[in-house]
């Protein structure tokens, strides 16, 4: 059976696809590249956003023009909305969430649970950033953030054990990644479901202590979750110089509202020490703007504090109301046009300190993982690839380097991206 995988959303979803492509692949089914022609269409949707519901259905009915034999639909929006996603084009099948992981026994028609013995790693065909390995170590969330359908979608935290981490990142080392993603919907609560009374900073020593995992990256992180010991972890080497926190919003009164656990004070001392603790480390964020209430200088207050903090980048949000949220039912409405003029201000604002940061590495050697690479006309390599502390390079090189680390010397900074030279 010719099997094809696309995702939409987080990079959790981008693990819990790859798994399965894994899983689908061990029993002997091929792992194609295009809709076209597939026997069999999985779509992992998200629902996080309307815009992302929206994405998730246009991937279904594109599956279905492109001749797709069956669409099997699962993930957040296919929990969510089962009814309604079933009745698009080609559905055949649609599973939530808690039996994402018996979809291969499902199909496959399999008495038991799947459980077969994983072949190495192989990258799904014509992904991108096949260079790395997103593993999940984490569902669910137990936070009760206003805005949030995920918890909704997902249930409660739930952590995958450090033996099973480990199984599946040796996988992924064999099958040749360069860079492991630990990933999760509340990464920060590994493990508080489990008898160990073990933290996220334990799993990650564990990971680092049993395995020779070039390059280990965290996807994110709430900025509440981070104990006393975490910074101590970069004194690894293999530690990505990067963390990913969520703000959502600069002003204290959003905040609140939001029920985030954190506040503009606490998030700056949070960056604060990071900055001090990993020299040159990188820090990106997600803001909503719009959010119910949000005033012109709660939004203002909110800006000023992007700014203020210098965020490597970011991603910026209109809010999007999700049914079943308790922001849903909040009053004062942001009108599209404010919110749309929000956005493009924030996003202005981020820009600005994300091309800040990058020109500060002009001159300065960084280690960097090219995840593609393009034969040109002079016969030279002409790479693209990520440093640890997730800054885009661009480079040349007499061969082709895709899925190597290099010493790399920046040159310049062309407006997009760095360019530099490969240091023998």
């Amino acid at each position: 059976m010719k099997v094809f995988f696309d995702t939409v959303g987080c990079r959790l979803n981008q693990a819990e696809i790859e798994h399965l492509a894994g899983e689908f692949r061990t029993a002997g089914h091929e792992i194609v590249n295009s809709p076209n022609g597939a026997d069999l269409v999985i779509i992992n949707t998200c629902a996080v956003t309307a815009a992302a519901a929206s994405d998730s259905r246009q991937k279904s009915r594109q599956a279905y023009r492109s001749g797709a034999a069956e669409i099997l639909l699962t993930g957040c929006l296919a929990t969510l909305e089962p009814g309604l996603v079933a009745q698009l084009p080609g559905v055949t099948n649609v599973v939530a969430n808690r039996d994402k992981s018996r979809i291969p026994a499902i199909i496959l028609h399999l008495e038991e649970d799947f459980d077969l013995e994983p072949l190495a790693r192989t990258p799904l065909p014509g992904a991108r950033k096949r260079t790395r390995a997103f593993i999940k170590v984490q569902d669910g969330c137990d936070n009760l953030c206003t805005f949030c359908v995920t918890r909704i979608a997902r249930g409660s935290s739930v952590s995958t054990p450090k033996n099973a981490v480990l199984r599946d990142i040796n996988t992924a080392l064999e099958g040749g990644a360069q860079e492991v993603v630990l990933t999760g919907v509340h990464l920060g609560s590994w493990g508080k479901d489990l008898e160990a009374g073990e933290t996220l900073t334990d799993l990650v020593q564990f990971i680092l202590s049993n395995t020779y995992v070039p390059r280990l990256r965290l996807s994110s992180t709430e900025p509440w979750d981070l104990d006393k010991r975490f910074f101590a972890l970069w004194q690894d080497s293999r530690m990505c110089r990067h963390l990913h926190l969520p703000l959502q919003s600069g002003s204290a009164g959003v905040l609140k509202r939001m029920l985030r656990h954190t506040t503009p004070p606490k998030f700056r001392r949070l960056v604060d020490t990071a900055r001090e603790t990993i020299p040159g480390v990188s820090i990106t964020t997600d803001i909503i703007v719009g959010f119910p209430g949000e005033s012109e200088e709660e939004f203002t207050e909110s800006l000023r504090f992007v700014e203020a903090i210098d965020f490597t980048a970011g991603h910026v949000f209109k809010y999007s109301s999700r049914p079943g949220t308790a922001a849903s039912k909040l009053p004062g409405r942001v009108h599209g046009k404010i919110a749309q003029e929000r956005s493009r201000m924030m996003r202005d604002v981020l820009h600005q300190s994300a091309i800040r940061y990058a020109e500060r590495h002009v001159g300065l050697e960084l280690a960097v993982l090219w995840e593609s690479a393009a034969v040109e006309g002079n016969g030279k390599w002409h790479l693209h690839g990520l440093s640890d502390n997730y800054l885009e390079i661009d480079g040349l090189a007499d061969s082709d380097r895709c899925n190597k680390i290099d010493r790399v010397k920046i040159l310049k900074f062309t407006g997009e991206n760095l360019t530099g030279e490969i240091i023998l």
